[in-house]
């Protein structure tokens, strides 16, 4: 958490992500909203965007998962069906 990495931003998602914590900030589906609507502005201007496509993927996992309605933070769950491994879990 120190150094150039630090942030506030960090700060306070990460502990979301660690106590599992994934109660309506920014929802998820608004994120999914704004990014389509970047990708689609994106393709008109034929600007690959690949980054965008990957965070709308994950939020779209965590939407068919039930979570259209949590915090952003809440992409963790999608990053941990990839790993099939729990923040917080002894390796």
């Amino acid at each position: 958490m120190g150094g150039f990495a630090s942030s506030k931003i960090l700060e306070v998602h990460g502990e979301r992500m660690v106590k599992r914590t994934f109660n309506p900030g920014f929802r998820i589906e608004l994120h999914q909203k704004d990014l389509h609507l970047a990708l689609s502005a994106a393709r008109k201007l034929g600007v690959s965007l690949p980054n965008t496509a990957t965070c709308q993927e994950l939020f779209n996992s965590c939407a068919a998962h039930g979570g259209s309605a949590w915090d952003h933070s809440g992409m963790v769950r999608a990053l941990e069906l990839l790993a099939d491994f729990e923040i917080g879990q002894k390796a």
